[in-house]
């Protein structure tokens, strides 16, 4: 038998033996349950009773999994409490990269998640590489020194870009993004400076890995992610699997056309959702408007403040949203859509036209149970993505070490 990976495909070169298979069936259950009885592992992973019980002798055995009793109310049935199975939160650790436009976020986290370390940098990324792996470098060195956990037990680094990553994770599609970082192999130059497994995944992307995993959307098998930022862009997981297309970079919501006569983007059309519904764009707005300069930075302000032209641009940002939203929720029929990024926290003078342009643009079939929500995590969605990438394969990789 051959180790099966997240993606459903299988290795040729990773056999498995029963044993260790029984072990990664344990060991993503928990991960996905977060605490489960015997019985219910029985359930979950399909083993014999017996199999499970060895499997747990050797994980508990191993410090990767602690048994716990159960509180019983007062009152209760007499008995033995039941007793729960969860991960060992300190067994493991995963780190986690945010390299956006304009600065480098790191995090650790233990093995169920938590952040352990986190902190944030910032650097004009897009045109110098060298020296935002530099400093990707440098937080990672601090967090490990911060918090002592042991290089041994890092499952790897997860590093998460402003820009489309192609399917097989190793190349960016930088071009007209982050313009200096054509050509560059992020995952081999990470890899050189940290001494780590490497993945690389699009910040849309780590955004719904997140947010499905910790935030607003757990639990949720069909679910559009939004990341209304500097740059636009969309994760979605389809029946429990993210959707990535052909080469890897399904989700460019930003670059649907909205306006025909509208600006030139930078992707070389006109018009995009990018050049009417980002905070820049609406800045810009206001900036030609009012004949002064505005910053996307003084946009909460402006709104708390009742200035009736800021909410003017918000408004039609959000109806400009709504109109490609529309588009995504007639080919996904998502059950839920989660909107981050820095202008969800226009609150409803975005939420409001967004939705009225969505129901207005699709079937009520397709709307009629669809939740909108902010996003849980803010602005954390795409960094602890990031290190979630790594803790989807921790139950082989804790297998592969065990052996």
């Amino acid at each position: 038998m051959y180790a099966t990976h997240q993606d459903g495909l299988t290795s040729a070169q990773t056999p498995i033996s029963l044993t260790d298979l029984g072990r990664v069936r344990v060991l993503r259950a928990l991960a996905e349950s977060g605490q489960l009885t015997r019985s219910e592992l029985v359930n979950r992973t399909g083993l014999a009773r017996a199999t499970v019980g060895s499997v747990i002798y050797d994980l508990i055995g191993g410090g990767l999994v602690r048994e716990t009793l159960a509180a019983e109310p007062v009152g209760s049935r007499t008995g033995r409490p039941p007793q729960f199975l969860s991960l060992e939160p300190a067994s493991a650790y995963a780190l986690g990269l945010d390299i956006g436009h304009d600065r480098v976020r790191a995090v650790l986290t233990d093995v169920v998640g938590t952040v352990q370390w986190d902190r944030a940098e910032p650097l004009p990324v897009d045109g110098d590489p060298d020296g935002a792996l530099n400093l990707a470098e440098r937080l990672i060195a601090a967090a490990l020194r911060d918090t002592g956990a042991s290089r041994e037990k890092i499952l790897g680094l997860g590093a998460g870009f402003a820009c489309p990553v192609d399917k097989n994770g190793r190349h960016l599609h930088a071009e007209g993004i982050m313009q200096g970082w054509v050509g560059m192999q992020p995952v081999d130059a990470l890899a050189a400076r940290t001494g780590l497994p490497v993945q690389i995944i699009n910040d849309a992307n780590a955004g719904v890995l997140a947010e499905r995993r910790y935030g607003a959307a757990r639990g949720c098998d069909n679910v559009l992610y939004l990341r209304l930022s500097s740059g636009i862009g969309a994760g979605a997981i389809c029946d429990g699997r993210r959707l990535l297309g052909h080469g890897g970079i399904a989700g460019e919501l930003g670059h649907i056309i909205i306006d025909r006569g509208g600006m030139l983007c930078r992707c070389g059309n006109r018009g995009c959702l990018e050049t009417l519904a980002s905070p820049p764009a609406i800045a810009d707005l206001l900036t030609r408007s009012w004949r002064r300069p505005v910053a996307a930075d003084e946009l909460p302000a402006l709104l708390t403040a009742g200035d009736r032209g800021a909410i003017r641009a918000v408004e039609d940002a959000g109806e400009a949203v709504g109109r490609a939203l529309a588009t995504a929720v007639m080919m996904l029929n998502p059950q839920m859509i989660v909107v981050g990024g820095e202008l969800a926290a226009a609150g409803e003078t975005l939420f409001t036209p967004m939705r009225r342009a969505i129901t207005r643009n699709t079937t009520v079939s397709h709307t009629e149970s669809l939740r909108i929500v902010t996003s849980a995590l803010g602005d954390s969605a795409g960094v602890r993505g990031a290190a979630a990438l790594v803790l989807e394969h921790m139950p082989e990789a804790t297998v592969e070490r065990l052996r």
